[in-house]
């Protein structure tokens, strides 16, 4: 597959790798996420209890199902998107228990900080 390809199984490669994520402590449940491509649908089925997390690429029954373009995720992966701004834009839609995609959300990268950085780079700011 492509590049993009790559972004997103990347991160789900790594988090499967950690096995334990203390930013998802107190979160049990499970999120399929079904990536629609022109080809094909990819499906990744992460199981999280109580911060211990397994992947796998089964499709199987979900406590949530999280349906977005490949290419949309690639960039929400690597903060160039924020998930919460592509579910109003109905870029990204969430089946299912939405508190589960909003905890998940802590792993992601925030987006480019270059606007916060210029503010606070200029020590005498707005007056």
């Amino acid at each position: 597959m492509d590049e993009q390809t790559d972004t997103t199984r990347e991160f789900f490669d790594g988090l499967a790798a950690r096995r334990s994520e203390p930013l998802l402590h107190g979160v049990t449940g499970t999120i399929r996420f079904d990536l629609t491509t022109d080809e094909a649908v990819e499906h990744w089925l992460v199981h999280i209890r109580d911060g211990d997390v397994k992947v796998s690429r089964r499709k199987a029954k979900a406590d949530c199902v999280v349906t977005a373009d490949r290419d949309l995720f690639d960039r929400v992966v690597t903060g160039e998107v924020n998930t919460v701004a592509a579910v109003l834009r109905n870029e990204l839609r969430i089946d299912g228990q939405a508190a589960l995609p909003l905890a998940f959300q802590r792993l992601l990268p925030g987006p480019a900080d270059s606007a916060r950085d210029d503010a606070t780079s200029d020590e005498g700011g707005a007056r």
